[in-house]
């Protein structure tokens, strides 16, 4: 894994980490979608050109 991967990784723990539980809600809605698509949250987030839905990072974002 790159510093780049790790940086973007722990930027991804701490969103967890620091939701609050509405956020959360939209995580595990995120991380139920990408499951159905056969996909990894973590990968998703850390590889934009495989998103299936580009809105998953916006979401993320806006919260």
């Amino acid at each position: 894994m790159s510093p780049a991967e790790r940086k973007e990784l722990q930027k991804l723990d701490d969103l967890v980490l620091g939701a609050s539980p509405e956020v959360l809600k939209k995580i595990q809605e995120i991380d139920y979608q990408t499951q159905m698509d056969g996909l990894s949250f973590y990968d998703v987030y850390l590889d934009s050109s495989s998103l299936v839905n580009p809105n998953i990072k916006k979401s993320l974002k806006k919260s």
